[in-house]
């Protein structure tokens, strides 16, 4: 995919602040922390456009990012952040929950968790989530960079075991490492979404 241009849409709190449904969009989650915002960033080749942060629990709205002119990245909140306030962490649940559900123009999800660990028991409800509601969706492991071959061999297959799924894709956004396979799957899915 050749990336033409990419900017910054808004911040949305909830549905109403939502941009129009005209675009198809690409959804990133995972737990806080995981690299979304560095995924997106590797994945445009854009250094900066989404925010990062070391610290976990900062992406606190829906981001929407325009690529262009033809399909939107959603940057949803990170979940499973202990220090963030319960009050916060429900508003998250529900600001994504209801955006995965109703969100028309939603293609994919990319469940994004981190390849040096096991996912979380919320890593696993998302999976099933995503499953049970037939949400189209493909997992992505980020910092791959960090392990040796046999490593990141045996973390990959530890994962697909845990979330059930033969979907998962090594990612490293230092290398660039399944970038290419990423996009695969997210052109795939525009393509058929303006298949007649």
């Amino acid at each position: 995919m050749k990336i033409t241009s990419a900017d910054f849409i808004k911040s949305a709190p909830d549905a109403s602040h939502y941009p129009p449904e005209t675009l198809p969009e690409i959804a990133f989650l995972g737990r806080s922390n995981v690299g979304k915002s560095s995924l997106i960033n590797s994945l445009l080749n854009r250094k900066g456009l989404a925010r990062t942060s070391n610290t976990p629990g900062r992406t606190q709205l829906l981001n929407f990012f325009r690529v262009n002119n033809r399909f939107s990245f959603v940057d949803l909140p990170g979940y499973g952040y202990a220090r963030v306030p319960m009050e916060v962490k429900r508003t998250w649940g529900a600001m994504a929950t209801d955006y995965l559900a109703n969100r028309r123009v939603l293609m994919l999800s990319i469940h994004i968790v981190d390849s040096r660990h096991d996912p979380s028991q919320l890593d696993h409800e998302l999976r099933e989530w995503l499953g049970f509601n037939a949400k189209p969706h493909l997992t992505v492991a980020t910092k791959s960079d960090k392990l040796s071959l046999n490593e990141l061999t045996r973390n990959i297959a530890s994962i697909k075991r845990a979330l059930g799924t033969e979907d998962v894709v090594p990612y490293s956004a230092e290398t660039g490492a399944g970038r290419e396979q990423v996009w695969n799957r997210i052109v795939e899915v525009l393509s058929a979404s303006v298949s007649p």
